[in-house]
């Protein structure tokens, strides 16, 4: 009963030795992995914007007037 109640106690020391240094590289790790998925978030966005872009500046553009009576007089600067 002795040898059981033995290997019972190691297999638990090993266990939560596993699970301290698990603990460890996970936590030690947490701010490389944030990283580099805010990093990946960040490239897939830009790639979304910059194709949404051209169209929604198409859309927002006035029409430019083809002759230059159609713009009006200059605006005199003010001082």
């Amino acid at each position: 009963m002795q040898k059981v109640f033995n290997v019972m106690s190691v297999s638990a020391f090993i266990m939560s030795g596993a699970l301290v240094t698990g603990s460890v590289l996970l936590y030690s790790r947490i701010p490389s992995l944030t990283k580099r998925y805010m990093s990946e978030l960040t490239l897939e966005m830009t790639k979304i914007i910059t194709n949404m872009v051209p169209g929604k500046i198409d859309e927002a553009m006035p029409e430019m007037p083809k002759l230059p009576r159609q713009t009006g007089p200059a605006i005199p600067l003010r001082r």
